[in-house]
């Protein structure tokens, strides 16, 4: 990102240096470890949804779900920038600035609609290839009552600002920092964002890491993470909410 902290040897071309300390990323490393393991446990567990074995849970506990998941987002954005601040560095280490004008929101718009359109292609193609998919899905999980579709619009715009902010500005920042290699980095971040999705089963976890590759070019092309933002609220604001409406 274009102002993530930098350090200059003499002599040789200017390199980005880590965003947080070797033991702040094994906690986060270790954060996702956890998140994985609960996910594998919620596909592998008793069914919790009687009347359809097939859903990870039944819709009676859709709320409790959205609210934990924008907690536990927003918990991992923390954890994110108190990594980022014992080093000096702000909000703007990790997603290379913010909104400065309506120009910039619509110039952002311009890049992140499109590249919402090439996720929903890259997403159906991997799913095709992949084949049906056996894991319980959370389609019982989606809104229905006004309450439960504005709650699904902050998870959105949640997973959005947090996720985006984690895995391409830390996690990709790190690991650009101490690999020197744009494309590990790129790669790397993508495979830690599709575990962190485990509870949709492996072959979920391909397409997402998938997705997160694509997210990450975004971000090295725009230098920025506001694109990557908008793009990854409209992708789940469409594919919970949305799309029913536009289909009904």
């Amino acid at each position: 990102m274009r102002k993530w902290i930098q350090r200059t040897v003499p002599g040789r071309a200017s390199t980005h240096a880590p965003v947080a300390t070797l033991g702040h990323f094994i906690g986060f490393a270790l954060i996702g470890a956890g998140v994985a393991a609960l996910g594998f446990m919620a596909q592998h567990a008793p069914a919790a949804n009687a009347s359809d074995p097939a859903e990870l849970a039944p819709h009676g506990q859709a709320v409790k779900v959205y609210l934990t998941a924008i907690c536990m987002d927003w918990a991992l954005l923390y954890y994110c920038w108190t990594g980022v601040r014992q080093r000096g560095g702000t909000f703007e280490t990790l997603c290379g600035g913010r909104w400065g004008s309506p120009r910039d929101l619509l110039t952002d718009l311009a890049a992140a609609i499109p590249f919402w359109i090439l996720l929903q292609f890259a997403g159906l193609f991997l799913t095709s290839v992949l084949g049906p998919n056996s894991a319980r899905t959370v389609d019982a999980l989606l809104p229905r009552s006004f309450v439960e579709v504005l709650l699904w619009i902050a998870a959105s715009f949640t997973a959005g600002i947090c996720e985006e902010i984690g895995f391409r500005g830390y996690v990709l920042g790190q690991l650009r920092a101490w690999t020197g290699s744009t494309a590990f980095a790129v790669v790397g971040q993508a495979l830690v964002f599709g575990l962190f999705h485990l509870y949709q089963g492996w072959k979920n976890v391909i397409v997402i890491s998938g997705l997160g590759v694509l997210f990450g070019l975004l971000a090295i092309w725009r230098k920025n993470l506001r694109a990557n933002i908008l793009s990854h609220a409209l992708m789940d604001l469409w594919e919970g909410w949305l799309k029913f409406l536009v289909w009904a």
